[in-house]
């Protein structure tokens, strides 16, 4: 596992940074409003004014909450799957990354 973001919670969102080899750019997380079903996001992730990418809320088996992440970049082969989750800081998050393994 990798952290490439640190992220703060700001109002009803996120903001924060994510660094990886090809990408050094702070993002936005913005609540979507109008969720018409479970798989729909809960957030849209904003670099600037461009939507690049999207956020499920979720719980884990012991019950923590946490954030299923879509973010797709050009520079990327494939949209990366990640995971936003709360860290020991009051507001602090970190967005951690793990490279899918093949299932045999």
């Amino acid at each position: 596992m990798a952290t490439i973001g640190t992220f703060t919670r700001s109002g009803n969102g996120f903001t924060g940074t994510i660094t990886t080899l090809p990408l050094n750019a702070s993002l936005t997380f913005e609540p979507l409003s109008s969720k018409k079903s479970d798989k729909h996001p809960d957030y849209r992730i904003l670099l600037g004014e461009s939507d690049i990418g999207a956020a499920w809320k979720k719980t884990s088996r012991e019950g923590a909450e946490y954030f299923s992440v879509s973010i797709d970049d050009p520079s990327f082969a494939a949209p990366i799957q990640c995971s936003l989750i709360k860290t020991g800081i009051e507001h602090g998050y970190r967005l951690i990354w793990e490279r899918q393994r093949d299932r045999d």
